[in-house]
């Protein structure tokens, strides 16, 4: 049996993963730019949720840019049904980001149901009712930094602000994944890149505002990483 189809394996590893991010948390030296961006939207709890976007491949660096506070937008994830998804959930929601679970169909198996449409459902209620729902919009499978339409059909469906986030840091673990996961060391240099908030007009066509948003995204994670480099 893979060790991560072991519901008690996976509640362990959850474990010690969440307590391995919070030390790691506490220890990283943050850069931060475009701050006042998210620090509006956040100034908005009570009469807006939100949408928040970074890369799959920065989940493990991404939740000190939006930490659980009274004066900010709670926030939830969402995480695949997969069962690497379910150690994903685990340990985030321990570092205090609830998930909403599902993810689109493959084109391969467009029969096989994955969650995406009851996840869509609870994401739009959820925001609807002024939380932040954070979203990788090129996960759970790739390809890696290409972004998916949801994003855009999930701001329609709620006029919830839109915000992009990139992050990097130095020195860090790059795992063998399919999106090259990094995972941060303790007491290592990181940086955070804000753009937005973005929503769609009637006007733009899905593919195009994906492609936008996706574009930007990566400029932003490239910001990050060029901050860490030194580079202008």
């Amino acid at each position: 049996m893979r060790p991560l189809r072991n519901p008690v394996v996976v509640r362990i590893l959850a474990a010690i993963f969440a307590g391995y991010m919070r030390l790691v948390f506490a220890t990283l030296r943050w850069s931060r730019e475009g701050q006042e961006v998210a620090d509006a939207v956040a100034a908005r709890n009570g009469e807006t949720g939100l949408i928040l976007c970074f890369w799959h491949a920065r989940i493990p660096i991404a939740p000190p840019a939006w930490p659980p506070s009274p004066e900010r937008q709670p926030m939830r994830a969402l995480i695949s049904q997969s069962a690497d998804g379910e150690f994903i959930a685990q340990a985030v929601e321990r570092i205090g980001f609830p998930a909403i679970r599902g993810s689109s169909k493959k084109k391969s198996d467009p029969a096989k149901n994955k969650g995406g449409e009851q996840a869509l459902r609870e994401m739009v209620q959820w925001v609807r009712d002024g939380g932040g729902m954070a979203v990788t919009p090129d996960g759970p499978r790739g390809p890696a930094e290409v972004m998916q339409l949801g994003v855009g059909a999930l701001a329609r469906m709620t006029g919830a602000p839109v915000l992009l986030l990139g992050v990097a840091c130095e020195p860090c673990l790059r795992l063998g994944t399919w999106d090259g996961t990094i995972l941060p060391l303790p007491f290592a240099r990181a940086a955070m890149v804000w753009d937005g908030p973005f929503a769609p007009a009637r006007k733009d066509n899905d593919a195009d505002l994906v492609a936008d948003w996706g574009a930007r995204l990566t400029a932003v994670t490239q910001r990050a990483e060029a901050i860490l480099a030194n580079r202008p």
